[in-house]
């Protein structure tokens, strides 16, 4: 399908197999599906998700409740990623959506309605575990070109810095002068590969962990 008029046979069909009566370009809706004692059916029309697209269907829900988009449907991992994603937008804007394959199959991934989402407390309560633990607000400044500071990062961090001034140590040592309970756990699955063991119980700090706190400078000054 490479014309957004190749998904109007199909959407068509679709709605007049349900008792629609439709017709294409009426006013400015691609297309306008009426039957008895109902409220109409908008369809907008495109190729792919745009933003374009959805400022049209949320303009359409000033007509009707009953507002669709249709797009052809996208195939490999990335796209049905984003398939997923846009049904999400889809169903937070109270919008429906339809696909259509390439063979010319229309797929109803959502109706139009209300969308109240159901809160996940056990995902809320990681996500607070997480904010206490994150000493300072790392991630203001310009080390999240590094990438995202996280609490174990900083628990790793000081571990880190009390090896670069302390040299080889006890875990049990580490973890006392830094306040990190899992110093050694922390230290012994090393995966950002700043510590190497020396010897039963005892870490050195590897010219990577060296490296680590230079880059995370900020982070360190926020942990510390």
């Amino acid at each position: 399908m490479n014309r957004e008029q190749d998904l109007y046979p199909p959407v068509k069909a679709l709605l007049e197999r349900q008792g629609y009566t439709v017709k294409g370009e009426v006013g400015a809706a691609d297309i306008v599906a009426v039957r008895d004692g109902d409220a109409p059916v908008i369809v907008e029309l495109k190729l792919r998700f745009t933003l374009a697209l959805f400022h049209q269907a949320i303009t359409r829900l000033k007509l009707t409740d009953l507002v669709y988009v249709a797009v052809y449907k996208p195939t490999g991992r990335t796209a049905r990623r984003a398939l997923k994603d846009n049904l999400a937008l889809c169903r937070r804007l109270g919008l429906g959506l339809i696909t259509v394959r390439a063979d010319g199959t229309v797929e109803v991934q959502c109706d139009p309605g209300p969308y109240a989402p159901r809160k996940n407390k056990a995902r809320a309560a990681r996500l607070l575990r997480e904010f206490d633990r994150l000493q300072g607000d790392p991630n203001a400044g310009g080390a999240t070109r590094h990438g995202i500071v996280t609490a174990y990062r900083q628990d790793a961090l000081k571990c880190a810095a009390y090896l670069a001034e302390n040299g080889p140590s006890k875990g049990a040592d580490v973890a006392r002068s830094v306040a990190v309970p899992v110093a050694t756990r922390l230290m012994r699955e090393n995966h950002y590969g700043w510590f190497e063991k020396v010897e039963k119980g005892i870490y050195g700090l590897t010219s990577e962990g060296a490296e680590g706190l230079k880059h995370w400078a900020y982070s360190w000054e926020q942990a510390d």
